[in-house]
């Protein structure tokens, strides 16, 4: 059974071992801190109980910006990351966001084609964005038409 659940900061060490066997781009103490921003939503996908999906949401105004967007790879291109951008997708007309960034490796590929599908479209490159000093591509997408 699929499910998608808002998560809250006691599911830290969820996150972080998530992360950790994924992409392993925060520290538990960015975990620790990610969650007491403001305007941060983080959700879970579940397949038969364990976490197997995570995306983090901060939503300042009628914008937000997806932190953190990451499927455990053995659940890849099984449709999970299509489920759980559907619900990050629902969540932002809920929430009336007109615009939703995200940064993503311009050498993720198969990511790049994740976010192309939802209509993401690049507007910039951030240099050196990563802690090897690949760049990023920031993408957009348009949530209400003006």
């Amino acid at each position: 059974m699929i499910s998608i659940n808002e998560i809250n900061q006691t599911d830290v060490d969820l996150c972080f071992e998530l992360d950790s066997n994924t992409v392993s781009l925060w520290s538990k103490k960015q975990w620790e801190s990610e969650f007491k921003k403001e305007g941060i939503k983080v959700f879970g996908i579940s397949f038969f109980k364990p976490v197997i999906g995570i995306c983090v949401l901060h939503v300042v105004g009628d914008e937000a910006h997806i932190n953190y967007f990451s499927v455990n790879e053995r659940f890849q291109r099984k449709g999970f990351g299509t489920k759980l951008m559907n619900h990050l997708l629902k969540e932002c007309e809920k929430l009336k966001i007109k615009k939703l960034l995200l940064e993503v490796s311009e050498s993720n590929f198969v990511a790049e084609k994740f976010y192309n599908h939802f209509e993401f479209h690049t507007v910039g490159i951030r240099r050196n964005y990563y802690k090897d000093g690949s760049n990023a591509l920031l993408k957009e997408k348009k949530l209400i038409k003006k």
